[in-house]
Order: C-alpha cells, then sequence, then structure tokens
C-alpha cells in the first residue's frame, strides 16, 4: 500500500500534434519510495510524451495505464493535459486535482483553454500548475481557490498607490541629468 504524499510524476499539456507545449517533471529528494529514475533526460521524456499522445490523441477516455505509468488526461480546445502518476495511485484523486486545475486554468484564461493562450499566459499557468502541485504532491483541489490566489494582488504597506516602471524612471533620469547641466551651465 502507497501511503506517500507524492502522487504526482509529471504534468504535460501537449498540442494536437503531439508537440510540447508544457512540461513539468517531478523528481522529488524526499521521495520516500526513492528518487524516480525514469524521465531524467530530455531524450526520455519526449519519447514518453510522444508514445503517450499516440494512445490518447483521439477523444473519449480519460484514463489510461502507458509504459507502467498512470496517466490522466483532458482534452480541450487544441491541447491535452496529463498528470503522470504512479501505477498504484488513485486515480479518483488525480482526476479531481487535473479537473480543479483545468477549471482554474479555464476561469484564469477567460473560457479559452487553447495552446495559443496558454503560451500568452504561461506564467499565470506555471502559478496555477504551482499552487494545485508542489513537488508532486496534490496541494488544493479547490478551482475557485487556486484562481483567486494566482491572481490576487500583493498588498505591501510600505509601498501602496506607488508604481514605478520604466516610464517614471528614465523620467527621474531625465530630471536630474538637466539639473545636472543646469547647475554645471552656472559655474
Amino acid at each position: 500500500m502507497n501511503l506517500s504524499l507524492y502522487t504526482v510524476q509529471a504534468f504535460l499539456i501537449l498540442d494536437s500534434e503531439g508537440n510540447r507545449v508544457l512540461a513539468k517533471y517531478y523528481n522529488p529528494k524526499g521521495n520516500p519510495q526513492g528518487e524516480v529514475k525514469e524521465f531524467l533526460t530530455l531524450k526520455d521524456q519526449k519519447v514518453f510524451e510522444k508514445g503517450l499522445w499516440q494512445k490518447t490523441k483521439k477523444a473519449g477516455g480519460d484514463v489510461i495505464l502507458y509504459d507502467g505509468h498512470l496517466a490522466v488526461y483532458k482534452h480541450s480546445l487544441d491541447v491535452i493535459l496529463y498528470f503522470i502518476a504512479g501505477p498504484t495511485e488513485n486515480e479518483l484523486m488525480i482526476n479531481v486535482a487535473l479537473s480543479s486545475l483545468t477549471d482554474a486554468l479555464t476561469m484564469l484564461l477567460r473560457n479559452s483553454l487553447e495552446k495559443r493562450g496558454i503560451l500568452e499566459n504561461l506564467d499565470l499557468a506555471l502559478l496555477c500548475l504551482d499552487e494545485t502541485i508542489d513537488d508532486g504532491i496534490i496541494v488544493d483541489t479547490d478551482s475557485a481557490a487556486i484562481a483567486s490566489r494566482v491572481t490576487r494582488p500583493r498588498a505591501d504597506s510600505d509601498i501602496v498607490g506607488l508604481n514605478i516602471n520604466e516610464q517614471t524612471l528614465m523620467s527621474a533620469f531625465t530630471t536630474v541629468r538637466d539639473r545636472v547641466q543646469q547647475r554645471i551651465g552656472q559655474l
């Protein structure tokens, strides 16, 4: 019986041709089952992804046992999202985690979970993934909470209302330069 919290070995997003859009493989050091020896090289990962895509490219399923790994997947418009886990993991728990991540991404990307939207908002997608899975451990399965934590602005009491951007920095630099030139001209 597997009593470890380390349940997810990888998260993948593949496009409609089987190409990688996003991939994150977990190999935690503190895993009581030992370090995972698979997926160590990019070549191994690509071979696994291509074979998995061949088996799951047609819509209709949501769980498959492929190459000794449990793969839970969801089709979206032009992408397929996967959670890869060990063969003895609870597929219902993995499916709930994937559904919540998919729902959170759909909320954040304004109901358009597609390749272009994911690539344009890759930072949000990765933050959303990190809020759901931490080093292979499922942390949260509430899609609304995940989406709100990803989009919540930070309120720092010291710099409330201070907006520093490139324009204000250039403006400050120009002002200082002009004043230094005026002082030098007065001498």
